[in-house]
């Protein structure tokens, strides 16, 4: 940027003077670039039009970490000019968005791509405009920071010494990208692309600058029908004009999670799918009016009800038929839209689904939703027939209510109930009715630590915790609907913190009898082609030729190699295992005659299994959890993949206590993910437990048994295979219906240190 005028800070310091107010900011800021004392001025201002008085502060501290990363002024005049795009962009407020954005520029700047930080802030403004929302913002942020570790190269694989050649460019085509495909659309692009180019740097460049016929072609393949950000103009005029109703429309990507997501009403708006392709002879605009319509509906003629006595079929039950309900209404205000809603509402055939071995709830619901509104059904079934009758004499003379369509809906589930209503095999096809919403908004439940209509973590002072990172939600599986429910577990994750390391010494000395003899085992499972790597910044020993040769640099003035070390690599063990231990309150409890409790022994057995593994040399973690309600899952980092068994660890695993509920399926879907970043030939997921899963919100003990189990199921199918070590003597009833045939049940808890470390021996041997 060309400062005309300006010789030095001090003169930008003496334009700065006449403003009290950016005179304060500028000393906030500690910056010592003419450049940006130039422009601050001007950006100051145009930042406080957009940005309310009491996030200055939060804006300053983040310009001021911006300026001292050691990258020059670039980085800060970027941020000082386009944050305020990011925050008009996404129509938040910017405690919404920072946090993320400035996560993400730390860990670019601990990386060799620390010089992405730049082009990354000029153009999220644009992306923030395209995206609309903060969570998808954190979306494109994540995509940045995978496509930023995919793409660094590394020596032997291992340290990451080499910029991502694809990054930078990538990151300025990405306004220009997200104009053409959406989320979605664009995480497929650049996963083709580092399939293909992932060793070619030079095709990675071309390839993500838009210059290789390949991007171009995946690119036109990935292009969406329409895309939310073209039409958003054209749906809120229409809202307006219609509705009277000046509510933010925002979009919703499905690209990061498995689960189908429907429309919703948000607290702040409704919020509706980023791209859309025309269907069943309907074009994407008018899916998108459909959509847009229905959400109207119910925000004029739905009722909140309260949930807590409704069992999952009847809420099912009450949500088809309200929005049958909706649908009438809105074709009694618009006939013009029956074409439409007609043809995107199924039409299930009535022997489509066998009830002597599927569930055929959804399928009975969604026929009775077509009857209802289409006079012209042909279906033949005397009870369907009778309540179809019952729906529309209940809205002959009004609009009725949706506490009225709640008791209608309770009738018919009560009139045709079949015993293969509890089958898990649920009849599917043709029963999704995707212009209508999820239903979220129709709900409320009021007891104490129930489900909430809000997806907002609970309050600071529910955890005497720490919080570490940002959660990650994820879904849950709900075994009386058999389906997902989205976004339904905030799992926390952080760093234990560490107590003291002597103590874990002192018990590995109080087993070294048991510790001999596993060292004996161990001598027969190492591997005997152990490959050294030489020119290693750490390492197990010292390289005496390179520490020589740099010690000569060093003492004749010359830069000297700081990469002097050996570190040995493995080829006959390729298993990264991951070790995560329940730390629920029932760990305080003591076993019987020893006066130790359940926590200090399970203590004892990581100890000995770290040191086995630290002398096997294999890749493993250690983690723990804990919860309290769906909220607020803890998971507790104590070893990573990449640290040696030292004081650091030892450290952690003194400190570690125990308290909380057990929601396992969050914890192993947690522990997956990790596990998923791993390329290792066997992943193997190891459970330490001493019950059942559980939680304080959750009454249906076999609720939270049914999600592990399709936890589990979810890690099978991504090649992690999970193994259960349980220390409860009442397992056998649950724990084979969880984790099949990968399961054993402990009956001597005192004998833990022992089994522990040959269970992981087991489990690894080749």
């Amino acid at each position: 940027m060309a400062v005309p005028g300006i010789r030095s800070v001090a003169d930008a310091r003496q334009r700065l003077m006449a403003v009290p107010e950016s005179q304060a900011a500028w000393s906030v800021l500690d910056c010592g670039f003419a450049a940006v004392a130039d422009v601050f001025d001007e950006c100051y201002a145009a930042t406080k039009r957009i940005i309310a008085g009491d996030e200055l502060p939060d804006f300053l501290e983040a310009a001021r970490v911006i300026g001292k990363l050691g990258r020059g002024a670039e980085p800060l005049l970027a941020f000082l000019e386009h944050w305020p795009d990011v925050v008009a962009g996404t129509g938040l407020a910017q405690s919404a968005t920072l946090p993320p954005v400035m996560a993400a520029i730390r860990t670019l700047q601990k990386s060799p791509n620390g010089p992405a930080v730049t082009p990354l802030l000029q153009t999220l403004g644009a992306v923030a405009a395209r995206l609309r929302t903060a969570e998808a913002v954190q979306h494109y942020l994540d995509l940045v920071l995978d496509l930023a570790t995919r793409t660094s190269g590394s020596i032997h694989g291992h340290h990451v010494t080499e910029p991502s050649p694809a990054l930078p460019d990538f990151l300025l085509q990405a306004p220009r990208l997200l104009g053409v495909v959406s989320l979605a659309g664009l995480k497929r692009w650049i996963d083709d692309g580092i399939r293909l180019y992932g060793d070619h740097p030079d095709k990675q460049r071309a390839y993500f600058t838009l210059n290789s016929p390949d991007s171009r072609a995946i690119l036109q393949r990935e292009r969406e029908g329409t895309l939310f950000a073209d039409v958003e103009r054209r749906l809120s005029l229409t809202l307006a004009a219609l509705w009277q109703d000046d509510s933010i429309l925002a979009p919703y990507s499905t690209a990061f999670t498995e689960v189908r997501l429907h429309p919703y009403l948000a607290p702040d708006g409704m919020r509706l799918p980023d791209a859309l392709d025309d269907m069943a002879g309907i074009s994407a605009i008018n899916r998108y009016r459909a959509m847009l319509a229905h959400l109207a509906g119910h925000r004029r003629w739905s009722q909140p009800l309260v949930a807590d006595n409704w069992s999952p079929m009847q809420r099912l039950a009450v949500e088809t038929l309200e929005d049958a309900r909706i649908d009438t209404l809105l074709l009694r205000r618009f006939p013009g839209l029956a074409p439409t809603l007609l043809a995107l509402h199924p039409q299930p055939a009535k022997i489509a689904c066998d009830p002597a071995t599927e569930n055929c709830l959804r399928h009975r619901l969604i026929c009775l939703s077509r009857a209802c509104l289409d006079p012209a059904h042909r279906y033949g079934d005397p009870l369907l027939n009778e309540f179809t009758k019952k729906f529309r004499t209940l809205l002959a003379d009004g609009d009725a209510s949706t506490r009225c369509i709640a008791d209608l809906a309770l009738a018919y589930v009560t009139r045709s109930r079949r015993p293969s209503d509890q089958f898990a095999n649920v009849h599917f096809t043709d029963t999704e009715v995707d212009y209508r919403d999820d239903n979220r908004h129709l709900w409320r439940f009021i007891e104490a630590g129930d489900e909430e209509e809000s997806f907002a973590p609970p309050p600071a002072e529910a955890s005497d915790e720490p919080v570490g990172l940002p959660p990650r939600h994820y879904p849950e599986w709900d075994n009386a609907t058999q389906n997902y429910r989205p976004e339904w577990t905030a799992v926390y994750e952080a760093l234990h913190p560490a107590g003291h390391a002597p103590d874990i010494d002192r018990l590995l000395e109080k087993h070294a009898i048991l510790a001999r003899r596993l060292k004996r085992l161990l001598d027969l499972l190492k591997p005997q082609d152990r490959v050294r790597l030489r020119y290693q910044e750490e390492g197990s020993e010292l390289d005496l030729d390179v520490a020589v040769r740099a010690l000569v640099d060093w003492k004749s003035g010359h830069l000297p190699e700081p990469r002097i070390n050996i570190s040995h690599r493995t080829n006959g063990r390729d298993i990264s295992v991951l070790l995560l231990i329940d730390l629920s309150q029932s760990l305080n409890e003591t076993l019987p005659g020893s006066g130790q409790t359940i926590l200090n022994t399970a203590r004892e057995a990581v100890a000995l299994l770290g040191w086995a593994i630290d002398q096997l040399g294999d890749a493993c973690a250690i983690a723990g959890f804990h919860s309290n309600t769906r909220h607020e899952v803890r998971y507790h980092h104590i070893k990573g993949f990449s640290e040696r068994w030292d004081d650091p660890v030892k450290a952690r695993l003194a400190a570690v206590e125990a308290g909380w509920s057990t929601r396992m399926g969050a914890a192993i879907r947690h522990a997956g993910h990790m596990l998923a970043a791993r390329k290792s030939e066997k992943r193997i997921l190891l459970v330490l437990t001493d019950g059942e899963p559980a939680d304080i919100d959750v009454g249906d003990p076999q609720y939270l048994i049914a999600d592990t189990k399709k936890a589990v199921a979810e890690l099978s199918t991504a090649g992690v295979t999970t193994f259960c070590l349980s220390l409860d003597p009442k397992a056998d009833a649950y724990v084979g219906d969880i984790f099949g045939r990968n399961w054993r049940v402990l009956d001597r808890i005192e004998r833990l240190p022992e089994q522990l470390p040959m269970v992981y021996l087991n489990l690894t041997r080749r």
